[in-house]
């Protein structure tokens, strides 16, 4: 078997202060995968707790203080699997995040709760709950916006689903909310990669780059699909993008610098 390619695997050095220090990550509920094999030898990991979780969950939370704004995917709110913890949580008092929020996606109750994270250094100053179109109900997108109304630097964090249909339509749901701002950012896993149709429906409609074209993150331990993403509108100079060696997930985390305009004030 290839060996995955050597990635950084290294905490950020210290930026300029105008300097926001981006993170997506779906941490596959802290389960962690090797082979592809682990996918049905620890499916049991989806619906039961066990020891290695936060052992795993700790070591996302020390990549995660590096950072400013993070956003998580596969996070479960506080089941069965996760000994009824919010991940979320747990993962914002760990790295010392003051802010945090989650979104529940799907909850199967006891079993599990799907769900999207957020951990900020900065406190938001709204934070929207959008529901996703598709044909199992329940995806969403989280819009926060920092700075005020004017002048805002809005962040989007999802999840899209597995179906090409539904990641249409739920790409459609967001244009407009992206096309009524100059400073957005647009993390996540989109489940797509460059390239694609919807890739290239979502930069025709919208005003975002995608300064990560060619990083692979899917799978963890041999990337082959760049299918996390993190997008910009020009307005924001992306100073550092890469893929970071982080094994805790069957995917790898994506990181960016972002400049942050004058105009923009963060709390």
């Amino acid at each position: 078997m290839t060996a995955a390619p050597k990635l950084p695997n290294v905490l950020p050095e210290p930026q300029p202060e105008r300097t926001l220090r981006l993170l997506s990550y779906n941490i596959q509920v802290g389960i962690g995968g090797s082979r592809l094999r682990d996918y049905f030898t620890h499916s049991w990991k989806h619906v039961l707790p066990h020891a290695q979780i936060y052992k795993n969950l700790d070591q996302i939370a020390r990549l995660a203080s590096a950072y400013d704004v993070v956003a998580l995917q596969e996070v479960d709110a506080g089941s069965l699997r996760s000994g009824f913890v919010n991940q979320t949580e747990y993962l914002a008092h760990k790295a010392l995040f003051p802010f945090w929020k989650h979104q529940v996606n799907r909850n199967l109750g006891h079993i599990a709760k799907h769900s999207n994270g957020l951990l900020s250094r900065f406190k938001p100053a709204e934070i929207m709950n959008i529901k996703l179109p598709g044909f199992i109900p329940g995806r969403r997108a989280m819009v926060v916006r920092f700075g005020d109304e004017k002048n805002p630097l809005i962040l989007i964090a999802m999840h899209l689903s597995l179906g090409q249909r539904a990641r249409h339509n739920q790409i459609d749901s967001i244009c407009d909310i992206i096309g009524h701002y100059d400073h957005v950012v647009l993390m996540g896993d989109l489940n797509f990669q460059p390239g694609s149709t919807e890739m290239n429906y979502l930069l025709k409609k919208t005003k975002l780059c995608e300064p990560t074209h060619g990083l692979k993150t899917f799978p963890s331990w041999r990337p082959r699909k760049k299918i996390d993403h993190i997008l910009v509108t020009p307005s924001l100079v992306v100073s550092d993008v890469h893929v970071l060696n982080y094994v805790f997930s069957d995917h790898l985390p994506i990181a960016m610098d972002i400049q942050i305009p004058d105009c923009i004030e963060l709390p």
